[in-house]
């Protein structure tokens, strides 16, 4: 080796090793950290669900699935209470209006009109708000039939942007088919036999637009809230969150298939949507293991914005 080279190999030697830096490891954001608690969850389920949720107050957003059509059993009778203010607003019915109880009214289920004596006397408001607080059958097919139908709620969430969020029957209907069907479970597996439909995006920014007073009116929508508060299936949203929230939300359920549950959580500087969507077509889980994920799920939500 000459001169030259020994002393470039010198300095090569001599100089300082330099070891490429790697990046490191962006921890998750405590957003992050709930989305994982919440997919932990559902995961144990072997059901299949849509969630979303949104802080009206932070902009904040989990989606999970969220745009995916799913079965919306008896939260779709947001959507037609959505239909009754708006033609309230228009003159063509008033909370006044009343309706008269008739044998042929009465349908089977949940509610509690099929229980009433025949020629009992309920206003709209009454079967209104019975069809949210306890899901009234009845109330929803006589409101349909005020209305104009499924369709005309379906016409009217289209005309709002909500591409994928219709009634498809009225109750009454949905049960002689279902009824009728040879195969229960390949029936309810069919998107054109759901009772209704809708993506948890969609629903929750139906909610959204009523928390802001957006939908139909701000009367209209403080109206719809001040019912929904009153809801008496709390063993979903509310069921692990011991009064800390006020809850005005809308439960649906197809069992064993399907477990739904629609609302805001509202406290003092906090409103939070929350749309949870379940469908487990081959009914494999507990439908009580539905029900406390639904709550688990709504827990882990409260106790990111009480605690984080």
């Amino acid at each position: 080796m000459n001169r030259i080279a020994r002393l470039a190999f010198a300095a090569l030697l001599a100089a300082p090793v330099t070891l490429l830096a790697q990046p490191a490891a962006t921890p998750p954001t405590p957003l992050q950290n709930l989305k994982a608690s919440i997919e932990r969850i559902i995961g144990a389920t072997g059901a299949d669900w849509g969630i979303y949720m949104k802080s009206l107050e932070t902009g904040e957003e989990i989606a999970i699935n969220a745009d995916r059509p799913m079965e919306t059993a008896s939260t779709i009778k947001l959507t037609l209470l959505t239909e009754v203010f708006e033609q309230i607003k228009a003159g063509k019915l008033k909370l006044t209006d009343q309706y008269t109880v008739t044998k042929a009214d009465q349908v089977g289920g949940t509610g509690i009109i099929q229980f009433l004596d025949v020629g009992d006397t309920l206003t709209i408001k009454d079967l209104a708000t019975l069809m949210v607080i306890v899901s009234d059958n009845t109330a929803t097919d006589v409101l349909f039939r005020a209305v104009g139908g499924p369709e005309v709620v379906a016409r009217r969430m289209q005309q709002m942007g909500f591409k994928e969020t219709r009634p498809q029957w009225t109750v009454h209907g949905y049960f002689a088919a279902l009824t009728a069907a040879p195969d229960r479970l390949k029936f309810n597996s069919g998107p054109r036999n759901r009772f209704g439909q809708t993506t948890a995006r969609e629903m929750g920014r139906l909610l959204e637009l009523m928390e802001r007073g957006q939908l139909v009116d701000k009367a209209s929508s403080d109206m719809m809230l001040q019912i929904m508060r009153r809801q008496l299936y709390r063993t979903r949203i509310p069921r692990y969150l011991d009064g800390r929230w006020q809850i005005p939300h809308k439960t649906g359920e197809l069992p064993p298939y399907v477990a739904d549950d629609v609302g805001v959580l509202e406290r003092p500087g906090h409103r939070i949507v929350l749309t949870v969507l379940t469908d487990q077509q081959a009914g494999q889980g507990s439908y009580e293991m539905l029900e406390a994920a639904i709550g688990r799920v709504a827990q882990q939500v409260a106790e990111y914005y009480e605690y984080r």
